[in-house]
């Protein structure tokens, strides 16, 4: 690693913490500005309890107070709080219990979707016009107009209710077969977006001047596809991967609340209808750093791909 290199890497770590304290400093304002509050909602709760309980989390002080220590505990301990709703439960827990659905079921989905997408879009590519063209770009521009609710229910109908081949829900009972149709369902916009990347950025790199000089040097066409046009197509793919595996392995709201994942993202759609504070601010400060965390590894592995890239 070079100079210019490392010196890139460290300008982006200082950028990347700037932008988390952004959303932090953003989502913690805007939220305590919604009116109403966690503990209004609950029933028989008294104006003499909800200032009690107020008390006890600390939100009785001025806000710009709870902003200094909520920062404070976040730097100094990594601690997002007791969750508000879930009592005695710590946001981290929650947080952590959630990953561990969230991302085996983002993980798997976006490597599927990044190794079919761009298997397809490197075939409509070299079969540019023809019928399997054709059918493949029908196809893609299906799933990427179609909403995942409702791919997620035709899904769901299809192969749960009127088949029966797959558990309706992703449960601890339904085992790994639970997982396939939300793997499937978060999958397919994804595949869909980056089998057109794949042969937009592929047809572009056919025509290049090096690709007809390796053609006419006798270079074989397995060597031309692979070692060379595929290899310099990634690029456009790679930049559209790292955000979308960051927000897939947090969890898609909707498909976790379709197939009743135990993941983040339930627990995100929980915090807000409840105002639970705390799980608010983790789950959003998680998601803000994976997306800027893989932002970063984009940047560099442009390098890894084409070393003509120089990172400045």
């Amino acid at each position: 690693m070079n100079s210019k290199t490392l010196v890139y890497i460290l300008k982006r770590l200082v950028l990347a913490i700037f932008t988390v304290w952004v959303v932090i400093t953003v989502t913690f304002f805007v939220m305590h500005a919604v009116p109403g509050g966690p503990f209004v909602g609950e029933k028989a709760t008294t104006p003499a309890v909800q200032a009690a309980m107020e008390a006890k989390y600390g939100l009785d002080k001025p806000l710009m107070t709870q902003y200094g220590t909520y920062l404070k505990d976040i730097v100094t301990k990594f601690d997002f709080g007791p969750s508000l709703k879930q009592r005695g439960r710590m946001v981290t827990d929650i947080i952590g219990d959630g990953m561990k659905t969230s991302a085996k079921l983002g993980v798997l989905a976006a490597v599927a979707a990044a190794i079919v997408g761009i298997i397809l879009g490197a075939i409509a590519a070299l079969r540019r016009n023809k019928l399997i063209d054709r059918v493949i770009m029908v196809l893609t521009t299906a799933f990427v107009s179609m909403p995942a609710f409702i791919m997620g229910s035709l899904l769901l109908v299809l192969f749960a209710i009127k088949l029966g081949w797959l558990p309706a829900n992703a449960s601890a009972k339904a085992g790994a077969t639970g997982l396939v149709l939300p793997i499937v369902t978060l999958a397919l916009y994804p595949t869909a977006y980056i089998t057109r990347l794949t042969r937009s950025s592929m047809l572009d790199v056919l025509g290049q001047d090096y690709i007809r000089t390796a053609k006419a040097k006798g270079v074989s066409g397995w060597r031309i596809i692979f070692g060379h046009a595929l290899k310099n197509s990634l690029i456009p793919v790679l930049t559209y991967f790292g955000p979308m595996l960051a927000y897939i392995v947090t969890g898609s709201l909707v498909v976790e609340k379709i197939f009743a994942v135990p993941g983040i993202g339930r627990a995100f759609v929980n915090s807000i209808t409840g105002r639970d504070y705390p799980l608010i601010m983790g789950t959003t400060i998680i998601l803000a750093s994976l997306i800027v965390i893989m932002n970063l590894v984009t940047d560099i592995l442009y390098k890894v791909v084409d070393p003509r890239i120089n990172l400045e």
